[in-house]
């Protein structure tokens, strides 16, 4: 027993705090301000508009002796530079998600939770849009080179947020045209955001909800992306049969997400952001691929393949038969 330590527990139990501190500090700019160089606290605090004394509180950790700098990764994905911008997503866990973690134990507890899709503010809305974007950019430019879409004449993207994932898709496939099917609070943010691209002009953005609303038809591939962690088991079976309805014979689906191994213990996030899921949807959690394997072949699918992309995130490959 001497040998134990409350050490584990103690990291687990403060983590919230260090995560609260990096939101703070990107909040206030402090990542651009230190794009050019290491600087002083006093530095810091002119820079930044705030208090040196409570910024100090905020940034002792990424203090090198008398000067602060940027860390590799702080550099790279979070002051500012071209290339993946993770300061979209520290804004929506930090406004909204945080708030709502304060929910899990009553969702725990009851089984379910309080949706949050459809209920978001304008400004919600956009916050929550541009930080799912920034989450899964990577995994959006992955799939776009990791599976051939020339084989296809129109896609679908169903509750596809701002588009993000057909973007990649119709500047490497210039023949392909695309339909963006989404609830209308997101829809106004996608159309803000397609309209800044030129594949925008190839893509049909049409509001409703898959819970009550039919899918566009005419398209022979349909993506699901970062979708099934929101929805129960029984709403994954009914979008997975109301897809399979719409389309005919040797349709392609892809359902990109954070499978989990058959232990589902891998990859890490995954569990871990099964509380976010719960929370933010009332449903939801992460799921394994043996779960998407039973639910294809049950709703007239057949599983081809799962391939990965970046990060926690793949993709399984199924068809309709």
């Amino acid at each position: 027993m001497a040998d134990i330590t409350p050490d584990p527990i103690m990291r687990i139990a403060l983590g919230f705090m260090a995560a609260k501190h990096l939101f703070v500090a990107s909040a206030i700019g402090l990542f651009e301000r230190l794009a050019g160089g290491p600087a002083t606290l006093d530095e810091l605090a002119t820079n930044c508009g705030v208090p040196r004394r409570t910024l100090g509180i905020s940034v002792d950790a990424m203090r090198d002796g008398e000067r602060y700098h940027n860390s590799a990764a702080a550099a790279a994905f979070l002051a500012g530079t071209p290339g993946p911008d993770l300061r979209p997503l520290l804004r929506v866990l930090d406004r909204i998600s945080y708030g709502l973690w304060m929910n899990l134990e009553a969702a725990v507890r009851a089984g379910e939770g309080q949706r949050q899709f459809g209920g978001f503010s304008a400004e919600q809305q956009q916050i929550f849009s541009a930080g799912v974007e920034a989450f899964s950019a990577a995994s959006a430019v992955a799939l776009a080179a990791n599976y051939d879409f020339g084989r296809h004449r129109r896609v679908l993207d169903i509750a596809g947020g701002t588009g993000s994932f057909l973007i990649p898709i119709l500047r490497r496939y210039p023949a392909l045209q695309a339909t963006l099917f989404e609830l209308p609070g997101a829809c106004a943010v996608a159309r803000q955001r397609l309209a800044s691209e030129p594949e925008g002009a190839r893509v049909s953005v049409v509001d409703g909800d898959f819970f009550t609303d039919p899918l566009p038809g005419g398209h022979d591939v349909l993506i699901v992306a970062n979708t099934v962690h929101v929805l129960s088991v029984a709403h994954n079976l009914d979008l997975l049969k109301a897809i399979r309805a719409g389309v005919e014979a040797d349709a392609r689906l892809l359902l990109v997400d954070m499978w989990m191994d058959p232990t589902h213990a891998q990859p890490p996030a995954a569990p871990l952001m099964s509380g976010e899921f719960l929370v933010m949807s009332g449903e939801g959690q992460a799921y394994g691929e043996d779960q998407a394997d039973a639910w294809l072949g049950q709703t007239g699918w057949r599983k081809l393949e799962r391939r990965p992309l970046a990060g926690p995130a793949s993709v399984i490959i199924a068809e309709a038969i």
